[in-house]
């Protein structure tokens, strides 16, 4: 594509049969992939195809985020419909590459064909050094759990979505317009303040779930210290996905600062040991609300166009 981002990883890109990237010695290669569905992931009615294609990547880059990674390249294979027009795909496109374009991934190959509704499928190709990468099972007893940004903005606009309202796709929403946290994440493995990571896509109460297992632990959070979004509530910010925030946790006494590349901070609760908690499947993860009740707080993460 012409004008699109350029970085010294990719040797070759679009124009033959395959890409070739060249990932410099000692570093590990991380490949991650997502799938968008019409109808599922998104709704032409409601989400303009800028901010589709914009929401197709970031799947992608959040996760290159999520393991303190660095984007090389992406790669985007799409299913279009036969009356699809022209000026839509071009939305979809420019809102794609306008990011890539920010972030200096170039999209280095694809492939298009017929399908019955739009399907598009993003590769994300990045590095990290070797063995540094952040993992969901890296998390201790004793460690904090810590999120970026705020919680559940994504899902409140969806909400509004489905209770009829018309609104605007603006450039500071977050549902039309998520951040992938790349330059936090690279932080965090670099100053060595995360132990685990995983993206906040799916929701906290399911992606903290994740981590737990992973690790071998239960977890304990804060209700009243979760940093909620304007127009959204506890349940929005527990349970709601595709803020694409990084949720993480470091070992105790880490010297956590208050925000990283500008973006708010803010410490939830603590790892404990599975011992110390119900073995059941539904003890991993425990809400405490405002009167120091403790209850657990069971996986209900988003699912696509599902009314709330």
């Amino acid at each position: 594509m012409a004008g699109q981002a350029a970085n010294a990883d990719m040797v070759l890109g679009i124009g033959d049969d395959c890409a070739i990237l060249r990932i410099p010695p000692a570093s590990d290669l991380l490949v991650t992939t997502d799938l968008c569905v019409e109808d599922v992931h998104f709704r032409r009615a409601w989400h303009p195809a800028r901010s589709i294609g914009h929401r197709c990547l970031t799947r992608g880059l959040s996760d290159i985020a999520a393991m303190g990674g660095e984007p090389v390249a992406c790669f985007l294979s799409l299913g279009l419909p036969p009356d699809l027009s022209r000026k839509w795909l071009t939305g979809f496109l420019q809102g794609l590459i306008k990011l890539a374009r920010e972030f200096k991934v170039p999209l280095a190959g694809g492939d298009t064909s017929a399908a019955p509704k739009i399907t598009a499928d993003i590769v994300v190709v990045g590095k990290v050094p070797s063995g540094q990468a952040l993992l969901r099972s890296g998390a201790r007893p004793g460690d904090g759990i810590f999120v970026t940004g705020a919680l559940g903005g994504s899902a409140a606009t969806l909400q509004r979505l489905y209770n009829g309202e018309k609104l605007r796709a603006s450039a500071g929403d977050r549902h039309f317009y998520p951040v992938p946290r790349l330059e936090i994440g690279r932080r965090l493995r670099e100053k060595k303040l995360a132990n685990a990571a995983i993206d906040l896509s799916d929701g906290l109460s399911v992606d903290l779930r994740h981590i737990c297992e992973e690790s071998g632990v239960t977890s304990l959070v804060e209700a009243g210290a979760l940093p909620i979004a304007a127009h959204a509530g506890l349940h929005h910010a527990l349970h709601g996905g595709e803020d694409y925030e990084l949720l993480f946790t470091a070992p105790k006494g880490t010297p956590m600062p208050s925000s990283i590349a500008g973006v708010p901070v803010t410490r939830i609760g603590e790892i404990l040991r599975r011992s110390a908690r119900k073995p059941s499947t539904t003890g991993i993860v425990q809400l405490r609300d405002a009167a120091g009740q403790e209850q657990p707080l069971q996986p209900a993460g988003w699912e696509h166009f599902r009314k709330i």
